[in-house]
């Protein structure tokens, strides 16, 4: 496994830095004890201080480095190098690096699984499997059925009286009483002897006699 560690830093110089002429980068990082990489980066060239200058001056700077890899890692093996290197002059005094470590042959440590002996511990999913078993026996018991809400309509009728069937009018957005009254021929006091007409909403179920 590969990982890149971006590293960013600032070089202020005492002088103007007009061009850089050359520039390279040599590394002393190493593997430490307790997963840490240490040692430093040696930026090192030479620049010209104006554009008319003759001279070329030289440079070299050091730049500590530290990282501690995660304990989920094993590190023994690993091998620290350079992915990449980048610089930018800014205002003609700061010399700024981005080098990106390359750490290589990072092993990722997995964790034991603990198996469940048998007992208790092992009866547990069974239980829970039978309590979601059980929840779900009592909410089919609590809910009634689709018969059961369909007869619930009729429960408040007269049962003295005598209809051979009954239709269920689910009243929509453009549905008026009189509408309704017209569409299945029936009068206001007729529909008003099974239905709550005082105020009627979207979606509110009517109990249509269809035969005295």
């Amino acid at each position: 496994m590969k990982k890149i560690v971006p590293f960013t830093k600032n070089i202020t110089f005492d002088t103007n830095i007009y061009e850089i002429n050359s520039i390279s980068l040599e590394h002393t990082l190493s593997l430490k004890e307790n997963n840490v990489i240490k040692g430093e980066f040696i930026v090192s060239g030479s620049y010209k201080m104006t554009e008319a200058s003759v001279n070329i001056d030289e440079f070299t700077h050091s730049l500590p480095f530290e990282i501690t890899i995660d304990k989920k890692y094993n590190a023994k093996d690993v091998t620290v190098d350079i992915n990449d290197f980048y610089y930018e002059i800014i205002d003609n005094k700061i010399l700024s690096v981005s080098i990106e470590v390359l750490i290589d042959n990072l092993e990722e440590i997995k964790e034991e699984v603990e198996v469940l002996k048998e007992g208790r511990e092992a009866k547990q999913p069974e239980e829970t499997n039978d309590k979601i078993i059980e929840e779900t026996e009592n909410n089919m018991q609590e809910e009634p059925h689709r018969d059961e809400v369909i007869s619930s309509i009729f429960d408040d009728l007269d049962n003295n009286e005598n209809f051979v069937t009954y239709k269920v009018h689910i009243v929509t957005e453009n549905d008026t009483i009189d509408a309704i009254l017209q569409k299945y021929k029936l009068s206001s006091s007729r529909l008003e002897a099974y239905n709550d007409l005082s105020d009627l909403k979207i979606g509110d179920k009517l109990i249509i006699p269809t035969d005295d």
